[in-house]
């Protein structure tokens, strides 16, 4: 139980990272129609086409490749260690959905993941559908982004866990991962950096 807590909160804080910054959009939202082809019956033609809105285009941010170094604490939620991630994040057809494939090592062991990436229009919240090599499957939902800080938490069979992502630079965000067991005080259980690298 402790290892999946720990698999998942570091699959979380990573995958939580992914949502933050937003300078450039989608070149497939910006790319202007230019010709207007012939449509089947009853289908939208291109220029009548959904366009992603500012929410999913602040994902571009995340396009290309992350490398994560961070650290675990140890205590009731899992051993302590040094955590390494990388991921390479493309945009899926559309351009409303980031798709990221990555590996990250930790103190329980490696994992290779796939994260999908997307503004939930319904929900008006970043959402994120996550699979792993280790067969785990997630859905997160929510969140907040003011200034500089984004603030995730989630709770997980009586566990609280926050996320708050600091962003430092364009190419550098800080996180720090803490958990609240059966409402008790905020305990550091991970912390690190990301920064891009292509």
């Amino acid at each position: 139980m402790n290892r999946l807590i720990l698999i998942c909160l570091c699959s979380f804080a990573f995958s939580i990272t992914l949502f933050a910054q937003a300078p450039a959009a989608s070149p497939i939202a910006t790319a202007a129609v230019t010709t207007q082809a012939s449509t089947p019956a009853g289908q939208p033609s291109a220029a009548q086409l959904p366009k992603p809105g500012p929410e999913a285009q602040k994902l571009a941010y995340y396009l290309g490749t992350w490398e994560g170094q961070g650290e675990t604490k140890g205590g009731p939620f899992g051993p302590a260690g040094k955590l390494s991630s990388t991921i390479t994040c493309d945009w899926f057809t559309g351009g409303f959905q980031l798709v990221c494939r990555g590996e990250e090592r930790g103190p329980t062991g490696k994992r290779a993941f796939l994260n999908i990436l997307a503004y939930d229009e319904k929900a008006k919240a970043y959402a994120e559908y996550g699979i792993s090599s280790l067969g785990e499957s997630e859905y997160s939902t929510g969140g907040s982004l003011v200034g500089n800080k984004r603030i995730f938490v989630k709770d997980l069979d009586g566990i609280k866990l926050r996320y708050t992502e600091t962003q430092v630079s364009p190419v550098l965000y800080t996180y720090l991962a803490e958990a609240s067991k059966d409402g008790g005080p905020w305990t550091v259980i991970a912390e690190g950096k990301v920064t891009k690298v292509r």
